[in-house]
């Protein structure tokens, strides 16, 4: 789901704001997360599929890149490609991400992409990473992701970014950002998006430590929003998809853009004397 200012709120905690700048589907210019695709997919094998209702709004994308959908340079770009097709859908209003593959969700960044490869080769995927991330968290339609197996790393990154996570209730599945346990130090944007979702004590101790996190322990913390038997993961998805879009448009964003604009002047510090002001402008710009 987006607005103007939810996306200003949300990329002023990763400083990216002064480098995109687009018009959005509704004919405002706005901030968005829209970098130019390369055409780096060289692959003939779909990695994504994407199911449209038209009746409903939702598209469904399913990760389908066997063996536990790892997120490959190649993988990255497709992923933004359909992405992209589905913003500039007038009729998509919902997008639900799960995986096709059995007992996992995603097991993050392929770590082949980083290995022995050139800085021209690591910025073009970590790019790629990034832009993953940032089309979904501006997304203008609601995001949910309907996480039917283990999700750590970058899988936890892209559930981060969707705007509802449910996940099956298996005492075999994982998420959480672990990267400190491969000796990776997760870039800032990874620990701005999990503060936050789950706040700052949760996201210092997850991040330290490499957490990985049970279904019931990352529900407890926040990181997952509800838990359901695994075959009633997509259903629920679905089901809970037609509540959010059930919300008008302009009033959800409303809402939205007053939260994301507290929550980002109650995290600067000192509070900006003018931030009352600020508020009533991002509800008189959303109306408008």
């Amino acid at each position: 789901m987006a607005n103007v200012l939810r996306n200003s709120a949300k990329f002023g905690f990763s400083g990216v704001l002064s480098q995109l700048s687009i018009h959005s589907r509704h004919g405002r210019e706005c901030v968005s997360p829209c970098f130019s695709l390369q055409q780096r997919n060289n692959s003939t094998s779909p990695k994504i599929k994407v199911d449209l209702d038209s009746s409903t709004g939702v598209a469904v994308l399913r990760m389908q890149s066997p063996p536990v959908n790892s997120l490959s340079l190649d993988f990255l770009t497709e992923f933004c490609i359909n992405l992209e097709k589905l913003e500039m859908d007038r009729s998509c209003r919902g997008l639900i991400i799960t995986s096709t593959l059995s007992k996992v969700f995603s097991a993050g960044l392929d770590i082949m992409e980083m290995y022995g490869k050139s800085p021209e080769r690591c910025g073009e995927f970590w790019k790629a990473v990034q832009e993953m991330w940032l089309k979904l968290y501006g997304s203008n339609m609601v995001t949910m992701a309907a996480i039917n197996g283990s999700s750590p790393a970058g899988g936890c990154l892209m559930s981060l970014g969707c705007d509802y996570r449910i996940m099956a209730d298996n005492p075999r599945y994982s998420i959480g950002l672990n990267e400190t346990q491969l000796g990776i130090v997760a870039p800032f944007w990874f620990k701005d998006t999990l503060v936050n979702t789950v706040g700052n004590r949760a996201a210092e101790l997850s991040l330290e430590l490499g957490l990985l996190y049970s279904a019931p322990d990352a529900l407890k913390i926040g990181l997952v929003d509800q838990l359901v038997p695994e075959d009633q993961v997509l259903s629920t998805a679905q089901d809970t998809m037609s509540k959010w879009l059930a919300v008008p448009d302009h009033a959800r964003q409303i809402d939205q853009c007053v939260i994301s604009v507290c929550i980002y002047y109650i995290n600067t510090s000192p509070l900006p004397p003018d931030h009352a002001r600020q508020i009533d402008q991002c509800v008189i710009s959303v109306c408008i």
